[in-house]
């Protein structure tokens, strides 16, 4: 049977909830109801063939009315004579659909948070009509946000730390945990001036709006003990802020980058030459040492094919990057501590040289061995020894 069932009126009902339109209505007065439902019902070959299943889908819709409101038409039939059967069915108020899926507690909640942004900042509503089920995750810290943002209102662009924020009953985790929502909030309020539209998303959040951002730091190790940064330990093992490193101009003609911070520590030295210590995907720390434009660059990544898509990643800022212990003959070199990598990469990769690619494409294929990983911790000092004496 697929005539319409009380229960297929809260489904119904329940979509118009999910998408959002019972709590969206609310914001501006926009009146659904009465609204009609879809009613599915017999047709005059089933009146016939299937009348008493006819009468009990009737009873049955006549029983859940109330929370809807059934109307009926008369039909002649040749057969059956005249009959009322239901020909509509409708939901007359908010309340009514409310109700009839268990929702008025929400829509109270909703309805306090749509009265206090009205009272506070009606330039919100817009967003509590567009989001208004967003919203009502967002009830229980919805006044601190409202806070936060009319801070931000009186103070545009502050040229502080997010933790710099000194507002009553806010901790400032609860502006970094919801920089995504907080940044469609600000948008709203603010002067075009105030926002710098270069920058988006999480990680553009403190450029947008004038923050000052957690600087990002830069890691690496002099590898020739000749060459001094600091007096004391023969280990050159240094940390600086990215600005401060992007001002280095060091006499070094190699630099080599490891994503491994056990190969950082042990890495042998090397004269005219020093190691960054890399993290994974990302490379923003050092894009603006343009220094490192003139020398020669080794990356030593994984030979899986996620250490060849940092690779390439890493190419797009220092395009001259040379592979290190990444190729062929180093992976059957130690076929023995072959592992496997968990969720390989499937991409294309263009800034490869052709024997990389070659290699990546077998990884991906699978050609040695399922999701081929070698990591680079696997690989013997003596063996790196042996390829740094030929660079």
């Amino acid at each position: 049977m697929n005539w319409t069932t009380p229960n297929d009126i809260r489904h119904q009902v329940q979509r118009l909830w999910d998408r959002g339109l019972l709590l969206s209505a609310l914001c501006d007065g926009d009146s659904l109801f009465p609204y009609r439902l879809t009613l599915k019902t017999p047709n005059s070959r089933e009146l016939s063939e299937r009348f008493d299943e006819v009468r009990e889908w009737i009873s049955q819709l006549s029983k859940g009315a109330g929370p809807y409101r059934v109307e009926w038409q008369s039909i002649n039939h040749r057969i059956l004579g005249t009959n009322s059967i239901p020909s509509e069915v409708w939901i007359d108020s908010m309340d009514d659909a409310l109700g009839i899926i268990g929702r008025r507690k929400a829509a109270e909640q909703f309805s306090r948070i749509l009265n206090l942004t009205k009272e506070t900042r009606p330039e919100l509503l817009p967003w509590l009509k567009k989001r208004p089920l967003q919203a009502l995750e967002l009830v229980d810290i919805w006044p601190q946000l409202l806070s936060v943002t009319n801070w931000l209102r009186i103070h545009p662009r502050p040229g502080i730390h997010l933790r710099q924020i000194d507002l009553p009953g806010i901790h400032t985790k609860l502006i970094e945990g919801h920089r995504g929502v907080l940044s469609e909030l600000f948008d709203l309020v603010l002067p075009e001036e105030s926002i710098d539209k270069h920058y988006s998303g999480v990680s553009g959040f403190c450029r947008r709006y004038g923050f000052k951002e957690k600087p990002m730091r830069v890691r690496f190790r002099v590898l020739d003990p000749d060459i001094r940064l600091m007096q004391g330990s023969s280990d050159q093992d240094i940390t600086l802020t990215q600005n401060d490193f992007s001002a280095l101009n060091l006499p070094v003609s190699k630099v080599f980058i490891t994503e491994n911070e056990i190969n950082f520590l042990a890495f042998p030295y090397k004269p005219n030459a020093m190691l960054l210590f890399g993290a994974g995907y990302g490379f923003a720390n050092i894009a603006d040492a343009h220094w490192l434009q003139q020398r020669k660059v080794y990356y030593w990544g994984d030979i899986d094919t996620h250490g060849f898509a940092i690779l390439n990643q890493f190419r797009t800022h220092f395009p001259h990057t040379e592979s290190f212990l990444m190729d062929r003959q180093t992976l059957m070199d130690h076929k023995s501590l072959w592992g496997e990598e968990s969720h390989p990469e499937k991409g294309e990769l263009s800034q490869l040289t052709s024997e990389e690619y070659a290699l990546y494409e077998d990884l991906k294929a699978d050609r040695f061995a399922a999701r081929l990983r070698l990591e680079q911790e696997r690989i013997g000092f003596e063996y790196l020894r042996a390829a740094l004496e030929g660079l």
